[in-house]
């Protein structure tokens, strides 16, 4: 990875940091700084662009072929999905104390990945594939955003931080709005699944083929639309919509950040 490249992306990293660390501390204190924490997290996000920016006109193509690449990829598109709803909807804010620790996760898994080149296949030269990755940041970072709130009511409900979370809406309330950005998930997953069945045609001459990233895919998208349709017709409480919101995100985290390097299907990364 070329050095003023590295660098910029050093340069997010500490934004990154600095933004979640005061988010989380503003939520053990009571008195978070809100603008500063937007501040710096869109911060980190231009500075992460621009690094992202520099490589893909180094190499030709986007950050999606290695593991190091789709991590800050996704770590991009998160910080930005993530930074809208903190902009969007105030009432959430405190929720930044459940998401940034799972982006530092990342970011540091990312830090510790090898930034080598990766080879772009034949296959990949397609616009279908922009479309394609494009809806599955979109499905996870919504997805994201309603884990920050399932992991506040969990979090009460266990006892812990219940006087600090007190400026976040009730658990109902948090479960509903979480349950608005599963439904916006659903669509963009859906929407993913069938952009990437278009671009298996193209690339491979099939339209699906149960390969174990669509196997779990498919799977990722049959557990979101059970939890969807448990709450609608169970009227679940909100302490089960949430562990089953956390279900989702932890399949698709597994599904989209580990399968694609273990498995020889054509959508084997390249790490």
């Amino acid at each position: 990875m070329e050095q003023r490249e590295l660098q910029i992306l050093w340069v997010a990293v500490i934004g990154y940091v600095v933004s979640g660390v005061v988010a989380i501390f503003g939520v053990v204190l009571k008195k978070a700084p809100y603008r500063f924490v937007l501040g710096t997290l869109l911060l980190g996000v231009l500075l992460l662009s621009i690094s992202l920016g520099l490589r893909w006109e180094r190499l030709g193509h986007g950050p999606f072929i290695t593991l190091f690449e789709i991590l800050a990829s996704n770590v991009w598109s998160f910080s930005l999905i993530f930074a809208f709803a903190y902009w969007r909807y105030p009432s959430i804010r405190g929720t930044a104390a459940v998401v940034m620790p799972i982006i530092f996760i990342m970011l540091g898994w990312m830090t510790l990945s090898s930034t080598h080149d990766g080879h772009f296949p034949r296959s990949f030269r397609t616009p279908w594939l922009y479309i394609h990755v494009g809806l599955s940041k979109l499905f996870l970072g919504t997805v994201l955003v309603a884990v920050g709130m399932a992991g506040v009511v969990l979090l009460r409900r266990a006892g812990i931080g219940v006087s600090r979370f007190a400026t976040l809406p009730n658990d109902a309330r948090l479960d509903e709005l979480a349950y608005r950005f599963m439904a916006l998930g659903i669509i963009f997953q859906t929407l993913m699944l069938i952009s990437g069945a278009i671009w298996a045609q193209d690339a491979w001459g099939r339209y699906w083929a149960w390969d174990p990233l669509e196997t779990w895919s498919f799977i990722t998208w049959i557990m979101l639309a059970f939890a969807l349709h448990w709450r609608v017709t169970m009227k679940s409480s909100p302490v089960v919509g949430s562990w089953m919101i956390l279900g989702v995100f932890v399949f698709a985290f597994l599904t989209f950040f580990g399968v694609p390097f273990i498995s020889e299907s054509p959508h084997k990364g390249a790490v």
